[in-house]
């Protein structure tokens, strides 16, 4: 894992964003297997569970009968002829993953999602569906979840339409652009904010929870800090607690109907907030960005402020190269 090369990694978003928005106006890339009468289980391990799980909720919340699981659960879900169960893996090669689809061989459709052509997981299913999101050669999955994120999309809006998956990730190109473009107006502060001595909890409506378990993931694989991620609503019965006792430093993403009782109990207890895609009454800090109105832009953007505090705390620590 290499500091440098994950900036560069990161700088190459957009563009991939933008790749991505061609391709899909070029036409279809998933299957005609798949239809709303399909239901659909999608396994993944790390970051590739998180896009499938906010995917997953999106498509049942539309009447898809759609879960997500992580790939090395001993009670992966029954299937029948009518399933279509897709592995998302990056690399193609994550043991658990391959060892889930294994299960499923034979017995229903199964397709992979994958960055990585000829991968052991290519071999093992019915359908391969490229991520085309550059080779990662800081070692770190960043392009690699933000282009499962709009692949996902792009499943939802095939099955059942209303979605517009290129306009959407064009925006979020724009977004990311326009945080890259003033890192010095925002990311000082952010770091000075968030970087307590007892971690850094991200927070997201379970909508975007995806972005509060990436953005957690970016500082424990980065610069190695501790990091966790909450649900905003959940955050009132679970995470509360610490703010009585810790130096508790919130990097919220905006957009829950639960943010208020959130923010009386951090305003009490005099916790530091930082504020993502919102001006939140009560934060030390809003961090604005242009498209941050749309919930789909959110979703594909937000994580950039924490992979950006990521990797200026990993650089400041003089190890670029992490094994």
């Amino acid at each position: 894992m290499n500091c440098e090369l994950f900036a560069k990694d990161l700088a190459a978003k957009p563009a991939a964003l933008r790749g991505l928005a061609e391709r899909l106006e070029a036409g279809p890339v998933w299957g005609q297997t798949l239809t709303p009468a399909s239901s659909i289980v999608l396994l993944g391990m790390g970051s590739s569970h998180y896009a499938n799980s906010v995917c997953a909720a999106r498509l049942r919340a539309k009447g898809i009968n759609a879960v997500a699981e992580i790939a090395s659960s001993e009670v992966l879900p029954a299937v029948n002829q009518h399933t279509i169960v897709i592995g998302v893996s990056a690399s193609g090669g994550s043991v658990e993953t391959l060892t889930a689809l294994a299960t499923y061989r034979g017995r229903c459709s199964v397709i992979a999602l994958t960055n990585t052509a000829g991968s052991a997981i290519t071999s093992m299913v019915d359908q391969v569906v490229e991520m085309l999101a550059g080779a990662e050669n800081s070692g770190v999955a960043c392009r690699s979840f933000q282009i499962t994120l709009g692949l996902l999309l792009a499943l939802e809006s095939q099955l059942l339409g209303g979605v517009e998956v290129p306009m959407l990730l064009r925006g979020a190109a724009d977004a990311e652009e326009d945080l890259l473009g003033r890192l010095d107006t925002w990311l000082p502060m952010v770091r000075e904010l968030m970087l307590g001595p007892q971690g850094t909890y991200a927070v997201a409506p379970a909508a975007r929870f995806s972005s509060a378990q990436q953005s957690a993931l970016m500082l424990r694989e980065c610069p190695r800090l501790p990091a966790f991620a909450c649900e905003t609503g959940d955050w009132s019965h679970v995470d509360v607690y610490l703010t009585k006792t810790t130096d508790y430093r919130m990097l919220l993403f905006a957009g829950s109907p639960w943010v208020a009782p959130l923010m009386g109990w951090v305003t009490e207890r005099k916790s530091t907030v930082v504020a993502v895609g919102a001006d939140v009454a009560g934060s030390r800090m809003n961090i604005r960005y242009r498209g941050d109105q749309t919930e789909e832009i959110r979703l594909l953007a937000e994580v950039a402020v924490a992979e950006q505090l990521a990797l200026l705390s990993w650089s400041e620590s003089g190890a670029p190269i992490i094994d």
